[in-house]
């Protein structure tokens, strides 16, 4: 009956207008004050709710999902906590015997394309809930109250799609959240305050003993930025860290990844995960992904390993480039190549996976290495041998040129980082020491001290096989590409005869 009473009245205005008109009065000021009027009413109505249908027509794409738990690999701690948590909602008679308060908020923390949103996914598909997905940045608005509609219409939505769909929990899953639920300083801030208000107030409680129940859960790579407030019991109540894979994980996942493409026998996917050291989940996809283009721009039926090996220096560096450089500079990056490759077999033999005087990225040259197994704990001696072949490069030019070059700016910047981690976990001789209350002039000291001495060390190492530099840098020239047991065998073969 609203609807025809208000077609009516605005038949009724129209109509009313154009007699004015016709009368010859001017109806300018009359338009003027209806439009400021409606607006007035239109944006007065639930403080944003007409800004939040954008972003629920954009979730309602997504509230079916099928990903499970076995499609996602390399986190099999992580999938043991979530599944832990989520049986709180699968289980709901059981926890209701034992009087355990029904989970409201799941946290995943981790560096970026490790699969937090997959895991969201996965959850939403173990516990047979409706699924609904935002970005944080979707609720921030120049408005005040923007965003806190939004937040009201997401949650509101959920419970609407889950009792359509007669299901007895919905997943709202917040990628980015740090966006909204950062640390309220008392500044200017209203929107974004409001907007993280809303979010505590639906996280409270609220309609907590209502069917169906709400589970959110969020992701970020910042954790320390997020307010207390949010992080607290009763909101999220489980944090769950999703860390980079170790090797057994990266085995795991690029098998996931090669289910469906045709890899050649000969293909060593443990060889793979280990030279794929460092690299997340979606970095491994993206290292099948190219490797299978390379396959294709050769015309070759199966994926063969230098396929995959081409498409881990993609993925590292870069695509090559075509970029031409003077026979001068060849010969600089490759002595400079040489440098790190020869220190790194001599302090950590075994180590080098390639050396390549190809441009590939910003790099007109680079050395791939391959650890032998991942490290989550570096000694002092171990760390002075990562500067020593960081330094290799720039040794290895002062010892043929007397001078070094700008392609050394990397190495450096590489090197100090590691002086930096040495200071702050107490390996100088400063011993444990607050890194904050290190002045400018101190630090200075300090890494001069180290690099210097390094430095040294380095350069009387390559002096000494200053035969081994001058006969191997024919071979890295013509064939610019070596295999590390290429490398090494070359390297074996050139020390015997010295």
């Amino acid at each position: 009956m609203r609807k025809y009473w208000i077609e009516i009245t605005a038949g009724f205005v129209l109509m009313f207008v154009i007699f004015l008109a016709f009368r010859g009065v001017n109806i300018v000021p009359f338009l003027l004050f209806a439009g400021l009027g409606a607006g007035v009413w239109f944006a007065s109505r639930g403080k944003g709710r007409m800004t939040a249908l954008p972003g629920s027509k954009r979730s309602k794409q997504l509230h079916t999902v099928s990903m499970s738990f076995d499609q996602i690999g390399g986190q099999e701690r992580a999938k043991q906590e979530l599944t832990e948590a989520l049986d709180f909602l699968v289980k709901q008679d059981e926890i209701a015997k034992l009087g355990i308060r029904p989970m409201k908020g799941i946290l995943l923390t981790g560096p970026p394309g490790t699969g937090k949103t997959l895991l969201a996914k996965a959850a939403a598909h173990y516990t047979d809930s409706i699924y609904l997905a935002a970005s944080g940045s979707e609720f921030v608005e120049m408005y005040v109250g923007v965003g806190a509609g939004r937040i009201r219409d997401l949650f509101k939505e959920a419970r609407e799609k889950a009792k359509k769909a007669g299901k007895r929990s919905a997943v709202i899953f917040i990628d980015e959240i740090d966006v909204i639920g950062g640390k309220r300083d008392g500044g200017q801030h209203r929107e974004y305050d409001q907007t993280l208000n809303q979010l505590l107030t639906e996280m409270d409680g609220i309609h907590s003993d209502e069917a169906p129940r709400i589970l959110i859960i969020a992701a970020t790579n910042r954790k320390e930025m997020l307010d207390s407030a949010l992080l607290r019991p009763g909101r999220f109540d489980r944090h769950i860290g999703v860390d980079l894979p170790d090797k057994k994980g990266r085995l795991h996942i690029l098998r996931l990844h090669a289910a469906n493409k045709p890899l050649d026998e000969s293909v060593d996917l443990e060889r793979i995960a280990s030279e794929s050291f460092g690299f997340s989940g979606a970095q491994l996809e993206s290292v099948m992904n190219e490797g299978a283009i390379y396959a294709m721009r050769e015309q070759s039926e199966t994926i063969l390993e230098q396929h995959l090996a081409m498409a881990i220096d993609k993925v590292m560096m870069g695509e090559k480039t075509d970029r031409e450089a003077t026979a001068e500079e060849r010969e600089r990056v490759a002595l400079h190549e040489l440098g790190h490759a020869i220190a790194a077999e001599l302090v950590r033999p075994g180590s080098v996976s390639q050396v390549a005087l190809s441009p590939r990225g910003q790099a007109l040259g680079y050395v791939r290495h391959n650890p032998q197994q991942d490290r989550y704990l570096y000694t002092k001696e171990y760390l002075d041998s990562q500067i020593m072949i960081a330094l290799g490069g720039a040794a290895a030019e002062e010892i043929f040129y007397g001078g070094r070059s700008t392609g050394s700016r990397g190495d450096f910047d590489q090197a100090m980082n590691i002086v930096r981690t040495m200071v702050e976990s107490g390996l100088t001789e400063l011993g444990i020491i607050d890194a904050n209350m290190m002045t400018p002039d101190k630090w200075a000291n300090v890494t001069r001290s180290i690099l210097d001495e390094l430095m040294a060390e380095t350069k009387a190492m390559l002096e000494a096989r200053r035969d081994v530099f001058t006969q191997s840098l024919e071979v890295l020239i013509k064939e610019e590409t070596l295999s590390g047991n290429d490398f090494r065998a070359l390297l074996s073969r050139l020390s015997k005869s010295a």
